[in-house]
């Protein structure tokens, strides 16, 4: 009796990072309450975008639900998130 044939398992080429290597990361959620037109400004007020790339986070947030604003050291993020709750805007800090 011949011996089973053993395919190779095959790994994808993506390149994991462990979780203590990933960057945090502020993410702003959709809500009911806050216009389109005020969270691109917030945006821009906040974290100098243009206005261009305020209104395609902002319009991240519209469509998806959320939209990642900041990445960088957890402390960073967490001021992120409070300025932004500070304008009334629902944030979490996350990794990436």
């Amino acid at each position: 009796m011949a011996a089973p044939q053993i395919a190779p398992v095959e790994t994808p080429d993506i390149e994991e990072l462990p979780v203590e290597d990933r960057p945090w990361v502020t993410i702003v959620w959709d809500d009911p309450v806050n216009l389109m037109t005020y969270v691109t400004w917030v945006f821009q007020k906040l974290f100098g975008y243009s206005r261009e790339r305020a209104e395609e986070l902002m319009l991240a947030v519209h469509h998806k639900g959320r939209a990642v604003v900041s990445t960088g050291a957890r402390e960073r993020m967490e001021h992120d998130a409070s300025q932004l709750h500070a304008y009334g805007l629902w944030a979490t800090v996350d990794r990436q």
